[in-house]
């Protein structure tokens, strides 16, 4: 029971869980801010896929970088709606790299920049590294309701009248 509380202790503290966000934010403004710099180069990655139609890969390739950006900073200042962007964000990028090697295809991820390529080995390795990232989401998740179910049984729950309605903190 004592080695359980210790590992609570330290899989839930403030430090821990700021640490993940900040990593998992960076992490995506970095990427998003690579791919906006190479706009024509995210496209052509995007239509090497084959998974959208011609006519959608500029405004995905302009679009989902610039999500990318704003789900991170987000995520860096803790604002509520950015984890779920992001953890949305990393299932598509699992599914489609899932797919990508399913079909055997021997292409850029598009996660970083267009020479990545040749610094990983296949889909699968990009794959295993969004698995990672949707493990440190899945924590951040956890960290959360954690948190909010400790604050409730030490009683910082209060409730008080604003405007006629009740409102709950």
């Amino acid at each position: 029971m004592f080695l359980w509380a210790g590992l609570q202790n330290l899989a839930f503290t403030p430090w821990l869980y700021r640490l993940a966000r900040w990593a998992l934010g960076a992490v995506f403004v970095y990427a998003g801010v690579v791919k906006l710099m190479d706009p024509e180069g995210f496209a052509l990655v995007i239509s090497r896929y084959g998974m959208a139609p011609d006519f959608l890969v500029p405004v995905a390739a302009l679009g989902l970088p610039a999500l990318e950006v704003a789900a991170g900073a987000g995520l860096l200042f803790d604002l509520k709606g950015s984890l779920s962007a992001i953890l949305a964000m990393l299932v598509l990028f699992a599914v489609v790299l899932w797919f990508g090697a399913l079909q055997g295809l021997d292409i850029d991820c598009g996660c970083f920049n267009s020479g990545e390529l040749a610094e990983h080995d296949s889909l699968r390795q990009a794959l295993y590294r969004d698995l990672i990232m949707l493990a440190v989401a899945a924590y951040l998740y956890l960290w959360r309701w954690w948190r909010r179910g400790a604050r409730e049984a030490a009683g910082w729950r209060h409730v008080y009248q604003f405007n006629s309605r009740e409102v709950r903190t």
